[in-house]
């Protein structure tokens, strides 16, 4: 015979069934919406990094034509960026597609448009330098790099219309998932609405046969209500003044987590602004870097002309050794001729004059060779000198580069740790605006908390008589299904 525990058991099985079958189809769908989700980043990052790809590419062709257009060559360091950074979105491109075959395949065909196109800059820049701007704007002039440009972009929005399409694929499946767990969570709550309202009134017939057992238990729960409602007043009591401080304490937290919100969200602003400092001291470290280079170069050039001005005086030495050798040979000459012309007499005085004055002339040509000789050591001394004077600056010059290349280097640094430190405080903005829109909540539900718990102690009062009603009303019960010998036997029950 099914008993009131069993049937009420039964009731519940049925319901646990079908509440649990609702779950597992709202379980499932939530888990597709997630996965949908996940996607749909997933696809938005890959169409930013083929924007990026474009837009890098883009940004080179503009920067060769105003290279070539205007001659102006400070467009030469933004060209060598662009060269080195559009090949960097394809590896994190191929990683994200993964294994779809057919977007790889669209994504080499972008790919290899984009290198076509900074192929064709690059060649108009080295035509540009080699053969001057005329040769450059008539090669440009052709209309293939418009071409390329028109491929590059049709290739990327060929693969940007299949990623399109995977998303509406996957929302189409979610929209499928979603309709089926709508239908399951209304069917199966009719179907449980309908469980329990059968059990229900299975329940009602049931207990009229067996209220009369359950009126002997009444008097002594009672009784029990009683002593419960007054314990469970005074616990209401105290909850309400614990309720009470708990909600002082969470709208100062919630103070607090807006201050903290705020303070991330000035501590963000102030590094964007170190940001863009230190990129701007890169620029300058940079030209001044660009300075000191050229500076080297002219300390180059003075070394060599020094050195060639030192291998002309080693020259200039050798031709004054020559010329003071025929000074001694002329002067030995002409002393050699005034003795002839003394040994001959009246004849040769007008010889021996003339031998004289070439004497004379010898050894003023030796005297000035000396001087000469003396000239030339200074000049070399002063070359020597210059020159290691000149090298001493050269690598004074050369540390200074270095020191500027490690300065750039720490620029770039700092840059990078400073937009890592923005990320971080627009992520603590983030999560603490989140953690105050949480506490905010656990506020609302606190107070609600408290508002029960004052109406716990309302209905509290409320049980202690509702238990002294019953208690009245079960003796009532008691009298309308038990016959008067047993109604006397059950009062000496609760008596003893």
């Amino acid at each position: 015979m099914w008993t009131f525990g069993k049937k009420i058991a039964l009731g519940f099985a049925l319901a646990f069934i079908l509440m649990l079958f609702v779950g597992g189809m709202a379980y499932r769908s939530i888990g597709t919406l997630t996965k949908t989700s996940y996607a749909v980043t997933h696809i938005s990052d890959v169409q930013d990094q083929l924007a990026l790809l474009v837009r890098i590419v883009s940004d080179m062709e503009s920067q060769q034509r105003g290279l070539i257009l205007t001659g102006d060559e400070s467009y030469l360091p933004q060209i060598a960026q662009s060269k080195e950074g559009w090949q960097k979105p394809g590896p994190k491109l191929r990683e994200m597609i993964g294994d779809s075959a057919a977007e790889q395949q669209q994504l080499t065909l972008v790919l290899q448009a984009a290198k076509a196109k900074m192929d064709y800059a690059s060649k108009s820049v080295d035509i540009y330098r080699s053969s001057g701007r005329d040769a450059a704007m008539k090669f440009i002039s052709d209309g293939d790099g418009k071409t390329l440009m028109d491929e590059l972009v049709a290739r990327s929005e060929a693969l940007q219309a299949e990623e399109s399409r995977i998303l509406k694929q996957r929302a189409d499946d979610v929209e499928a998932a979603a309709s089926t767990a709508n239908n399951a969570i209304v069917f199966g709550t009719i179907a449980c609405l309908l469980v329990i309202t059968g059990a229900g009134f299975t329940l009602t017939r049931g207990l009229t046969n067996q209220i009369a057992g359950a009126v002997q238990h009444v008097q002594r729960s009672s009784n029990e209500l009683q002593t419960a409602a007054t314990q469970q007043a005074a616990g209401a009591r105290e909850s309400s003044t614990s309720m009470t401080e708990i909600t002082t304490t969470i709208t100062e937290l919630l103070a607090a987590s807006r201050q903290i919100a705020e303070s991330a969200q000035r501590v963000a602003t102030v590094a964007e602004q170190t940001a863009d400092a230190a990129r701007a001291g890169d620029g300058t470290v940079q030209l001044a870097r660009d300075s000191i280079t050229g500076i080297r170069q002219q300390v180059d050039m003075v070394v060599d002309h020094m050195l060639d001005l030192g291998r002309k005086s080693q020259q200039i030495g050798a031709v004054l050794e020559i010329v003071s050798e025929l000074a001694e040979q002329t002067n030995i000459l002409a002393i050699n001729a005034t003795i002839e012309a003394t040994g001959a007499g009246e004849m040769g005085k007008r010889f021996g004059v003339v031998a004289d004055e070439i004497r004379k002339l010898a050894d003023r040509v030796a005297g000035s060779t000396k001087e000469i000789r003396s000239l030339i050591d200074d000049v070399r001394g002063a070359v020597n000198t210059t020159v290691m004077a000149t090298e001493t600056g050269s690598k004074a010059v050369d540390m200074g580069s270095r020191q500027f290349s490690e300065v750039a280097t720490s620029f770039v640094r700092i840059a990078t740790l400073v937009a890592t430190t923005t990320d971080a405080a627009r992520e603590i903005e983030l999560s603490t605006k989140q953690q105050a829109t949480a506490v905010e909540q656990v506020n609302i539900a606190i107070a609600n908390t408290a508002q029960s718990t004052r109406e716990t102690e309302t209905s509290s009062a409320q049980t202690f008589q509702t238990a002294k009603q019953l208690s009245l009303l079960s003796k009532e019960l008691l009298r309308m299904v038990q016959p008067q010998q047993q109604q006397r036997e059950f009062g000496e029950h609760l008596s003893a």
